[in-house]
């Protein structure tokens, strides 16, 4: 990972500074002193990117109406932008200082490449992050970058095991498996006893991340500039996936649109197990399987033979556009709608999963998916924090199908994988 903002960034960056100098005499100040110190008094109209969808919007517009009845002063325009558009989009307005959201939701893996090519505002010591302590730790590592926080954690999320307790009964099983080892041994006997196959797996490589964490392995190691994904460890966890796919309790994971495949699958009842995060529970309670709600099961991430279990952090930032003119107005919007209360909100409304630890409220837990997951959240972990990381995966993705396809082994699938990455994103690494 290059340190600090290549040339053409910090270019970008002047300009932005530039930009924000206009009729009102220059950007607003960015430390948030007359938002921390006179709130009522900030005043300004400021424009927020949501980059959800659109049926989470009137949640969204609700706390918005709040929002405004509790600084009068202040008119939030909520532009709902594409999530598979908004990353460029964001880029190609900062870059160019016009058009660029005062307030933008990031996904957890842009806010390292906005913020090293300087286009987010650090919010250390802002309203915008009001009490810090209270988010959970890990969303929290995934909005600092270089030493400084440059988001605030929206909504968070991670993988979990999702399985079918009635099939469960059936075979005999009490309880959902603690290990990989016990995982296969359970669709073992699910398949013996019921028929059913015992898992499907998504062949998209960030499914991959627990069988790779569960040997104490990851991606890279960015300390040192090491590329790490086809270590033995990685190596060891890729084979246990491999060993699921290969043996005869396992659907036979699809190569094109394999979440829906393994997703339908599961949620038909033809899988007993599959791998996957608290978005997918709305789509599963539509399944036939689980049209009784209280069916679906789930629990955190088996362990592998390092005796501990992981599951990679996904999820959202607010981020506040370093060229915005109305910061003070940006950065009591963050706070308001990241507040327990706005979290909590959200979390019954549309099922979000909250990053603040007092936003679990009895309200929240009672639901069992929610408190499910909230427990799940205890064994993940941040992926690698470094610009561009979500361009890794195009590449990962598609060795990842061929390990499970049984085109190349594990060991060269990663290997492969490796170069890629070395030659074509992380020049700057070594491999190993």
């Amino acid at each position: 990972m290059r340190k600090g903002i290549s040339v053409a960034a910090l270019v970008g960056a002047l300009a932005l500074t530039a930009t924000a100098c206009g009729d009102n005499g220059g950007a607003s100040d960015s430390s948030g002193k007359k938002a921390a110190e006179d709130p009522k008094s900030v005043s300004g109209s400021i424009t927020w990117w949501d980059t959800s969808n659109e049926a989470e919007g009137p949640a969204y517009d609700t706390l918005i109406e709040q929002f405004e009845a509790e600084y009068p002063k202040i008119k939030v325009n909520r532009t709902s932008v594409s999530f598979d558009q908004a990353e460029q989009k964001f880029k190609t307005a900062a870059q160019n200082g016009k058009g660029a959201p005062d307030v933008i939701r990031t996904d957890v893996g842009w806010s390292a490449g906005f913020a090293n090519l300087g286009y987010l505002q650090p919010l250390d010591g802002t309203p915008a992050l009001d009490n810090a302590d209270d988010f959970l730790e890990g969303p929290m590592s995934t909005a600092k970058f270089n030493g400084e926080t440059v988001g605030v954690p929206q909504v968070t999320d991670t993988l979990g095991l999702l399985y079918n307790k009635e099939i469960f009964k059936k075979a005999g099983i009490s309880k959902p498996p603690a290990t990989w080892d016990e995982l296969i041994e359970t669709a073992k006997t699910i398949k013996k006893k019921t028929g059913v196959a015992g898992i499907q797996l998504n062949p998209e490589g960030y499914f991959s991340l627990p069988f790779l964490y569960g040997e104490g392995a990851d991606m890279l190691d960015v300390e040192n500039k090491k590329i790490t994904v086809n270590s033995p460890e990685a190596v060891k966890g890729m084979e246990t996936a491999l060993k699921l796919v290969q043996s005869d309790v396992a659907l036979k994971p699809a190569t094109t649109d394999g979440y829906v495949a393994a997703q339908t699958s599961f949620k038909d009842g033809k899988a007993a197990m599959t791998i996957n995060g608290p978005w997918s529970v709305s789509d599963d309670y539509s399944g036939k399987a689980f049209q009784n709600k209280d069916n679906l099961g789930i629990a955190p991430i088996p362990a592998g033979s390092s005796g501990k279990a992981g599951a990679p952090i996904g999820g959202h930032n607010y981020s506040v556009y370093r060229g915005s003119a109305n910061k003070d107005a940006a950065y009591l919007f963050v706070k308001f709608m990241s507040s327990a209360k706005s979290q909590e909100f959200t979390a019954k409304e549309i099922n979000t999963l909250p990053t603040r630890k007092s936003a679990y409220t009895d309200a929240v837990t009672s639901d069992p998916a929610k408190k499910a997951f909230q427990e799940a959240l205890a064994v993940s972990k941040s992926r690698p924090v470094i610009p561009g990381v979500g361009d890794l995966f195009v590449a990962y993705d598609q060795h990842y199908v061929k390990i499970l396809r049984g085109d190349v082994s594990p060991e060269e699938g990663l290997d492969a994988l490796a170069k890629e990455w070395n030659t074509k994103l992380l020049k700057d690494y070594s491999i190993g």
